[in-house]
């Protein structure tokens, strides 16, 4: 079934989440850039946060003559194995230079581009493109995240592709904040939940919020938490992550480490 409904009783958790599309589709793999996008004070957006969309296709002459075009015909085709070589060349040839292009000035060059582990995706350590990233006055870094693809549907794959570019060019910087906004939300309640998924999705009312002009830039997860999922990794001997937490925050979290240690 592509969709099914559960029932709960009060107080009871949800069921772990999976589900896999068995429908075929038209598909198409596309790199998607975006980062935070900047506001004045006033409200006004400076950076609509929009890197760029950059589909895996390429041109490919038809090999056959039909009844809609002649042999020949130059055909938009998707490029059916993402290798690490194509994620590479589209790195490289693509979103840096992007970055480079669209990045506001006055900001840190110093920039993270958050990726997958899928395993077509290259090491952060890929000389070719640490040399394309540390160039023109940039230090670009790979970091990784868990994977989350979306389903697309359409006819064909110029139709795809079409539909998709410009999704991403109406798309609204006010939505794309909330996206960040609504991922910091649920990195806190991920930690509340130890790690897990069986939770609801928090909802802050951020279109109520941002028309009041009370809506957060960032939120916070208070230090008691903190010192809970530490001590939780720590007693399952998942310690490999606290060195890059306290790299990236600093002495709070390296105090709370070092409280624990002495407990």
């Amino acid at each position: 079934m592509a969709t099914r409904k559960y029932m709960l009783w009060m107080g009871e958790e949800l069921s772990y989440r999976s589900c896999q599309s068995k429908r075929y589709i038209t598909k198409v793999m596309f790199m998607c850039a975006v980062s935070r996008p900047i506001y004045s004070a006033d409200g006004e957006c400076l950076f609509d946060g929009k890197i760029g969309m950059f589909p895996f296709t390429n041109q490919v002459p038809a090999a056959r003559a039909s009844r809609n075009r002649p042999r020949g015909t130059l055909e938009t085709k998707p490029i059916e194995s993402i290798t690490k070589v194509v994620i590479k060349e589209c790195l490289i040839q693509q979103v840096i230079p992007a970055i480079k292009r669209v990045w506001p000035e006055g900001l840190s060059k110093h920039i993270y581009i958050q990726q997958d582990n899928a395993r077509p995706h290259i090491k952060n350590d890929d000389p070719e493109f640490m040399a394309a990233a540390n160039s023109d006055g940039f230090h670009i870094e790979l970091v990784f995240q868990p994977p989350n693809s979306p389903d697309l549907n359409s006819k064909t794959v110029d139709d795809l592709v079409n539909e998709v570019m410009q999704a991403f060019v109406d798309y609204s910087p006010s939505k794309l904040n909330n996206i960040f906004l609504s991922l910091q939300a649920v990195m806190v309640v991920i930690m509340k939940c130890k790690g897990h998924n069986n939770f609801s999705l928090p909802h802050m009312g951020k279109g109520h919020l941002a028309a009041i002009g009370m809506l957060p830039r960032n939120l916070e997860a208070n230090v008691e938490l903190v010192r809970e999922c530490i001590e939780y990794l720590q007693g399952i001997g998942k310690t490999d992550g606290l060195e890059y937490l306290m790299n990236e925050l600093g002495y709070n979290v390296k105090g709370i480490v070092d409280q624990l240690n002495g407990m």
